[in-house]
């Protein structure tokens, strides 16, 4: 059951140990990445990664010009964890290492200009990473009704 379990809380919880650098990342991500998302995260054949622009009133509702992406819509860098580990590459979803994970999040995460170019990324410093729009969201805290597992 150990093995199933690999899915990540944007508090950090399910993080594995390992760490990752920006620039094993870049080279991870040219190597994985870069041929659906684009060069420099721009997007492809593959959703654009890199974006910093979120509109005055984060206008994506009423934009359609306005991209989504990790930069300006993800709240969590502990989700594009989560995603990237379960689901990526494409083609090979779950062949990722933890370490590789971490390389390719944190090189994401400066293509974003979120995280500095010398960042590593780890179990403690992952979590503590403050995405753009993670103030943009609303926690969904309601009481009562029936707990779906």
């Amino acid at each position: 059951a150990k093995a199933l379990d690999i899915d990540v809380m944007p508090d950090g919880r399910g993080l594995p140990s390992g760490s990752g650098t920006v620039a094993e990342g870049a080279k991870i991500y040219a190597a994985k990445c870069a041929s659906c998302h684009g060069k420099n995260g721009e997007g492809a054949t593959f959703d654009r990664l890199v974006a910093t622009e979120a509109g005055k009133n984060f206008d994506f509702a009423t934009n359609a010009k306005l991209p989504r992406a990790v930069g300006n819509y993800w709240p969590y860098a502990t989700t594009l964890y989560d995603y990237t580990y379960r689901a990526m590459p494409f083609m090979q979803p779950g062949t990722l290492t933890p370490n590789e994970t971490y390389s390719l999040v944190a090189y994401i995460l400066a293509l974003n200009k979120i995280v500095p170019e010398d960042a590593v990324m780890d179990a403690k410093t992952l979590p503590a990473v403050k995405m753009p729009a993670r103030d943009r969201f609303v926690i969904d805290n309601r009481k009562g009704g029936k707990t779906v597992k």
